[in-house]
């Protein structure tokens, strides 16, 4: 059964960084567009940021545009998603998404793969 397995989350002071991984298990993501969402309590989900297949791109929510970094691993099966200088804000739980296309979004109704989920938690 396809799926998708977070890791890197955990608790970390103000300013600090994370790095998470999101890869895949009975699939490749080579053809699928990805993206990072997170919930925080209360709160819609919303997305973080996205990468799209070969050639395409990524995007970023405002909300973290020069702090945080996606990327694909150097072996085309993973998602990193480079965390720096950390707010409490940022606290939620982190999903990874995946869908077969080409040009990823940061609307979470677009897409069919979803992980489980890992914890960040931001504070001193």
């Amino acid at each position: 059964q396809a799926q998708l397995v977070e890791s890197g989350g955990g608790l970390v002071q103000p300013g600090g960084s994370l790095r998470l991984s999101c890869a895949p298990s009975g699939f490749h993501l080579e053809h699928y567009g990805v993206a990072w969402f997170r919930q925080a309590p209360g709160k819609k989900r919303e997305g973080v940021s996205c990468v799209s297949t070969s050639g395409g791109g990524t995007q970023y929510a405002d909300y973290v545009k020069g702090r945080f970094t996606m990327s694909r691993d150097n072996a085309g099966n993973a998602v990193l998603l480079e965390m720096n200088n950390l707010k409490p804000e940022d606290t939620a739980v982190y999903y990874c998404a995946a869908v077969l296309t080409f040009r990823c979004s940061l609307y979470p109704q677009e897409y069919d793969y979803w992980g489980q989920g890992t914890q960040v938690t931001v504070s001193s």
